[in-house]
């Protein structure tokens, strides 16, 4: 039944990949590790296989209308999966603990949502127009683009290092660094970023193998449910505005987001409790007994 409820799930996120372009795939980590049971870690490697596997098939529709840019893509591509690779390899350290992994990641989740919020936001206002879309970056950093093409390395450095640690593609925030520092128009930007995350995720994946074990066969199953879901949402994309779920997807990621946080809230409360208010250790309490 777990298996089942979870491969329904994978399909549901990949419908609304298919439906949203983007954003859907961050669903995978916590159904791997909340409703599959998977260790974070194996799950995170497995997550960049999902994601990797969608983005590919992603890339199919935008390669055929010749909307990738090759170019930036090698650029930026090339910087990300070092630190993808550089991510995945500091992840395997005994001192990045899963709980660190999970709280990271959704902290992402929660950035994920708020830019999503804003974004559904901005597009209902009445007077945003289409033409001004590309410009309507105002969640971005300004850069300083006397030196873009370094920028744009440094950024996909970063980038790649948190779809390593957390297994995330980072669409979210490759999308405007092409446009801002790679200079190329929106549609090529966010058919590029497929690509991109698709180089990311094989190279996490890379850094991973050999230091965890991976459940190739769950792997495969889910990656193909995913799969199937984005080519479903895909579909209805023709009946569905898009721009009419983008509010509420980010509040549902705000939701899962929050529920991780409370997963870990242990951790939390170690870390804001004051070492003066730490509980009397057990012995201690024994010994107080045994006097009474």
């Amino acid at each position: 039944m777990t298996w089942l409820i979870g491969h329904l799930l994978a399909v549901c996120t990949g419908i609304s990949l298919g439906l949203l372009g983007g954003g859907g795939s961050v669903l995978a980590l916590p159904i791997l590790v909340y409703v599959m049971g998977v260790p974070t870690k194996s799950a995170i490697a497995m997550t960049l296989l999902v994601i990797g596997s969608v983005s590919l098939l992603g890339t199919i529709p935008h390669w055929k209308k010749g909307n990738i840019n090759l170019k930036t893509a090698f650029i930026f591509g090339s910087a990300t999966m070092v630190g993808a690779f550089l991510g995945a390899r500091l992840a395997t350290l005994p001192f990045v603990t899963a709980t660190f992994q999970m709280l990271l990641f959704a902290t992402l989740m929660l950035l994920a949502a708020a830019f999503m919020i804003r974004r559904s936001a901005q597009i209902d206002n009445p007077d945003y127009k289409a033409r001004d879309r590309q410009k309507n970056l105002t969640l971005y950093p300004q850069p300083v683009c006397r030196y873009c093409w370094l920028w744009l390395m440094s950024e996909g450095i970063a980038v790649g290092v948190l779809t390593g640690l957390v297994g995330v593609g980072g669409g979210f925030a490759i999308v405007p660094a092409l446009v801002l520092l790679g200079k190329i128009p929106m549609v090529q930007a966010i058919a590029t970023s497929l690509l991109i995350i698709f180089l990311n995720s094989v190279a996490g994946l890379l850094g991973y193998l050999g230091h965890i074990s991976v459940d190739w066969q769950l792997t495969l199953s889910f990656a193909f449910a995913a799969a199937l879901g984005t080519l479903i949402g895909s579909y209805l994309g023709q009946f569905v505005s898009a721009k009419q779920l983008q509010k509420g997807f980010g509040y549902f990621l705000l939701a899962i987001a929050t529920l991780v946080l409370i997963q870990n809230r242990h951790i939390l409360h170690n870390f804001l409790t004051p070492k003066g208010n730490s509980i009397i250790p057990a012995e201690k309490t024994i010994n107080r007994t045994e006097v009474n």
